[in-house]
């Protein structure tokens, strides 16, 4: 998969980005060497994570795709470039053929090395030639159960490289190749021989000890490892795929007249579509016909329906719950929003954090390192006077232990569970950098409309004059509003018909109707002049109104007298308030940033638990509050949803767009909220952070381990085979904790 940045084309000078499909990788030693070949072309900066397989090359234009996967084979792996996904057969999304092998390899393996195991353990057991009968078994687990590692040291031998499985190679064929010989040339195949176990170094007759169930024991513990870190990972990658499987596979259009289904890739922008209850809606588009509740529990977390009707905007891959809905398609194919989400979780899943690439260089060196203080343990035990079997078992165990696996799984699980749960509940993480900038924000900057507030005027409060009653008020001043367009007349139309308890659509028609553009409005209702609208409006009409008229409020007044007053505000949203404690409650200073009038302003940071706010900031001011309060040693994280947030975004140190928001917002920011629910603001900080503390806690594990094992290996602490399940184990360990991240809440 290939773009350019920007443009659809490359111009002179422009940066060419293609994914590619890696294979044969074994550990994250693989990952470094291919990133590091394909970093040594000319004007080729690549990024190959391990966990996901893939490789994110961005190239000059003048350097072709057939390079880069030239430079990949050549050091001894496969690439490709993805296949555009295809829609699965029921039951296919759950196969794949490289675990099914790798279980049946196990499978085998595990069946013919536990005899071995227990014979070379459990010396009660042991009849004459037992050894014997050890080697018949044990050989096909080496050979073909050990073939996967044998085959890629080989590869790798030839390219003049070592990696994790040029250490379990070695180390297992060494200790099968010793048996050989004690058996066939030493006294290991005398008829009566009896062979003990112990968990440490061996100092036995070197010609009468065989390693049949090391050899045996590690290959399978490894297979072991590798099927349990295989099925984690794709565990890991689940929410991915379920993101990208969302989608409807095929829709029904209405073409002359008449209902074809089609499949979706075949949808047009424009296009009319039904969608019946029960169905996913086809593609991002707007409601042109009919009324229903729509399900995006799927897409955004949220569990409630939300009711759809013409002229209301839909989201694809949510499903119609009740009525018939006909569509007029917007964005199709990759510009649909499930699409850009699915986009924006595969990007991060295939980035790197910072701490990560420190373990990538470790893991670039480890493998040389460990060859040497394996020939160095040999060499000492030999000198120290140990004897051969002491030495080899020492040096073996030395190449078992030391495998780098989980310095490799360790970051890239975390991001893959971690960016697939946040994708379940609505939060797009846009890279792993982002990660380390959730640590530090100490404050949390908030726009006002549409990220605190719900971003539409809402009727908040009804002050009817002396002797006026409440309802007559409300039905003339709703009456005469009801023909107006703007957004303050909608508030009060919808307000005053919700509080007397009709349909807006009842409300009287008014006669003779006058739109004052910038006052208000004037008609007659039930053969009344009613006028609707500021102070001005009033006045020019004579009619007599008190000072100090707060901003938002609309004046009503018939017959020449002023009859009341109809409080209009942007209304703060339900969950605000636990939002804004939930911020509090992870250690930020919130912030509310407005354009708003001063007293709106206020109001609202009251009501909602705020102490700080900034009012009337014009929309390019915004950026400049947020860089002077970084300038102050805040590290600022910034709320928005439009396009006037964007700057804002761009600037702060952490930004977080609302779903619900402009394009330009979500583009700017570095986490995307899919709902307008402020509290997943919150949700999204501490995901990060969970994440980012999972990344530590498995670096440090496998750092730990690796500097803990290797000294005790090399003093001949450890058996080879308990090495093998040890080193397993780290692998499992790993993976296992990044995927306590599903449980997330």
């Amino acid at each position: 998969m290939t773009s350019t940045a920007p443009g659809a084309t490359a111009p002179s000078g422009a940066v060419a980005v293609t994914e590619l499909t890696i294979g044969g990788m074994t550990c994250a030693s693989c990952a470094a060497r291919i990133e590091k070949k394909l970093n040594r072309m000319d004007g080729v900066t690549a990024t190959v994570n391990y966990a996901t397989e893939k490789a994110r090359v961005e190239h000059a234009p003048g350097v072709g795709v057939d390079a880069l996967i030239a430079t990949v084979v050549k050091t001894g792996y496969t690439a490709e470039e993805p296949a555009p996904p295809e829609p699965d057969a029921p039951g296919e999304a759950d196969a794949d053929p490289e675990l099914d092998a790798l279980r049946r390899r196990l499978t085998v393996s595990a069946v013919l090395s536990a005899p071995v195991v227990l014979l070379a353990m459990v010396p009660a057991l042991q009849f004459d030639s037992w050894q014997w009968l050890s080697l018949v078994l044990a050989s096909p687990v080496v050979v073909w159960g050990g073939l996967p590692f044998h085959r890629a040291a080989w590869t790798n031998l030839r390219h003049g490289a070592a990696t994790m499985d040029t250490l379990v190679s070695v180390g297992t064929l060494a200790a099968y190749g010793w048996s050989l010989w004690a058996l066939f040339l030493g006294d290991a195949g005398a008829p009566g021989m009896r062979h003990g176990f112990d968990l440490t170094v061996d100092r036995s007759d070197a010609s009468g000890t065989i390693y049949l169930e090391v050899a045996a024991g590690v290959v399978t513990f490894i297979l072991l490892g590798r099927y349990l870190e295989a099925r984690a990972k794709r565990k890991a990658g689940a929410a991915l795929r379920a993101l990208m499987e969302l989608g409807a596979k095929d829709v029904a259009v209405l073409r002359d007249g008449a209902e074809v289904r089609v499949p979706v890739a075949d949808l047009r922008t424009g296009e009319l579509f039904v969608v019946r209850p029960g169905e996913k809606i086809a593609t991002d588009g707007t409601v042109d016909e009919g009324s229903s509740a729509v399900d995006a529990s799927l897409l955004t977390g949220e569990s409630l329906p939300v009711d759809v009707t013409a002229g209301d905007p839909v989201t694809g891959g949510c499903v119609n719950v009740s009525g018939r809905l006909v569509v007029r398609a917007g964005r199709v194919g990759a510009e649909t929003r499930l699409a850009r989400m699915a986009k924006l979780v595969e990007e991060a899943q295939s980035g790197k954090a910072e701490v990560q690439r420190l373990a990538d260089r470790v893991s670039a060196v480890f493998v040389p390192v460990v060859l040497l203080i394996a020939l160095a343990t040999l060499g000492f035990w030999l000198g120290a006077g140990a004897g051969a079997t002491a030495a080899f078992t020492a040096a073996v165990a030395v190449l078992i232990i030391a495998c780098p696996c989980a310095l490799g799984l360790a970051t890239p699980t975390a991001l893959l569970v971690g960016t697939g749960r946040g994708a379940q509940l609505g939060i797009l993480i846009k890279g792993p950098e982002v990660l380390e900038s959730t640590r530090r924000v100490d404050t949390v900057v908030l726009d006002k409309t549409g990220t605190v507030t719900t971003g539409r005027m809402t009727l908040t409060g009804v002050r009817p004059a002396e002797g006026t009653d409440e309802e007559e008020l409300l039905r003339l001043a709703g009456a005469l509003e009801h023909s107006s367009e703007h957004p303050v007349a909608r508030a009060v139309a919808t307000g005053a018909a919700e509080r007397l308890g009709i349909p807006v659509g009842e409300l009287p028609a008014p006669k003779g109707f006058e739109n004052v553009p910038g006052l208000g409005v004037r008609g007659s209702v039930d053969g009344r002049l009613v006028l609707a609208g500021r102070a001005a409006l009033l006045a020019a009409e004579d009619v007599p109104v008190p000072s100090g008229t707060e901003p938002g409020t609309v004046l009503v007044a018939w017959d020449g007298v002023l009859r009341g007053s109809l409080t209009v505000a942007d209304a703060v949203k339900d969950t605000s308030a636990e939002a804004v404690a939930r911020l509090r409650a992870l250690g930020l200073r919130p912030v509310l940033l407005t354009g708003d009038h001063r007293t709106v302003a206020e109001a609202v940071a009251a009501e909602v638990g705020i102490d700080e706010v900034i009012a009337g900031v014009l929309p390019e001011e915004k950026a400049g509050v947020v860089a002077r309060l970084r300038a102050e040693g805040r590290t600022v994280a910034m709320v928005g949803d439009g396009v006037n947030d964007a700057a804002a975004l761009a600037t702060a140190d952490l930004g977080l767009a609302m779903g619900t928001g402009t394009d330009a917002a979500i583009e700017a920011s570095d986490l995307t909220l899919v709902r307008g629910d402020l509290r997943v603001a919150a949700d999204a900080i501490r995901l990060s952070r969970r994440t980012l503390a999972t990344i530590k806690s498995n670096l440090a594990w496998a750092f730990g381990y690796n500097v803990a094992a290797l000294p005790l290996a090399a003093a001949g602490l450890l058996n080879p085979m308990i090495a093998g399940l040890a080193m397993a184990f780290s692998s499992v360990f790993v993976v296992s904790n990044s995927l306590r991240l599903r449980r997330f809440r």
